[in-house]
């Protein structure tokens, strides 16, 4: 079973686009959605979910009212403001345990704190396993790092060959969690100077995890003349281009139908540039 992973050093690139396209070319492979801060792919995929899991990725301080003697110890030190007049406002508290450790009654415990769900469900395409961040939590990484387990382990009961994973656009901890252990990463950017410019970070994150990178320019033709510095940069570092996909309205025209572009327009522009990518991906995998 092999893993690839479709990463972006910023939001935008056509990430998803290319997931979803790449979900109607693989036989046999599950899908995985891990960009858990903001997902999106089950918008074209349209799941029908299977199962729904609460993920509790965080803890939160909790009081017992009975056994606190009004100290104040605990609002004294809590350096996040968390505990106002003896109360203990869940939406400051970081769980870090302090006012558990400090409080002479034990009055005060850490219990597991609701922080997403994950989804395992069944789409046109194949399953699909992903996840939702609750608003304003941390823990996205730990999140990643349960939707890969989760597909890895249906992948083998399901004698799946081959798993895609959406990740995260940026370099944080959500991204290091997606690329940590697979096969290949295909980065996708774009020839603008942000493009540029997060495309050599995303590249430094890749290497550093000894993960084997590959490069696919998205609407190549909207610059040139940052697309040949792209493509000079990888010929220089040894980074093999898969292709260039051109503009194309198509893929915009597909999404507001809630399909992919293969759907869509299977003999387009984007269309037949995206076939010829999942090509040279198999052979490479």
């Amino acid at each position: 079973m092999k893993q690839l992973t479709i990463i972006s050093g910023k939001g935008g690139t056509g990430k998803t686009t290319l997931v979803a396209a790449f979900a109607s070319l693989a036989e046999n492979c599950i899908m995985a959605d891990c960009d858990v801060d903001a997902p999106d792919l089950h918008i074209i995929l349209k799941p029908e979910v299977k199962e729904k899991e609460i993920f509790t990725g965080s803890k939160i301080a909790s009081k017992d009212d009975s056994k606190c003697n009004e100290c104040g110890k605990c609002e004294e030190f809590c350096r996040f403001d968390a505990i106002k007049n003896l109360k203990i406002q869940s939406s400051k508290c970081e769980g870090c345990g302090l006012c558990v450790y400090i409080c002479p009654k034990n009055a005060i415990n850490l219990e597991n704190r609701e922080t997403g769900y994950l989804y395992t469900s069944e789409t046109r395409f194949g399953p699909l396993v992903h996840a939702e961040l609750n608003m304003g939590e941390g823990a996205s990484g730990k999140l990643v790092s349960f939707v890969r387990g989760k597909a890895t382990t249906l992948a083998e009961n399901l004698h799946k060959d081959l798993i895609i994973v959406d990740g995260s656009p940026g370099i944080g901890c959500p991204v290091i969690a997606s690329i940590t252990g697979i096969d290949m990463a295909l980065i996708v950017t774009e020839p603008t100077i942000s493009g540029l410019h997060d495309f050599y970070r995303i590249l430094k994150v890749t290497r550093h995890f000894n993960v084997f990178p590959t490069l696919c320019i998205n609407k190549h033709d909207i610059n040139l003349e940052n697309s040949k510095k792209i493509e000079e940069y990888c010929s220089n570092n040894n980074i093999p281009i898969l292709g260039k996909i051109p503009y194309d309205e198509d893929i915009i025209k597909a999404m507001l139908e809630r399909k992919n572009v293969i759907e869509y327009s299977p003999d387009g522009k984007a269309s037949t540039e995206i076939k010829k990518i999942w090509k040279r991906i198999n052979y490479l995998l």
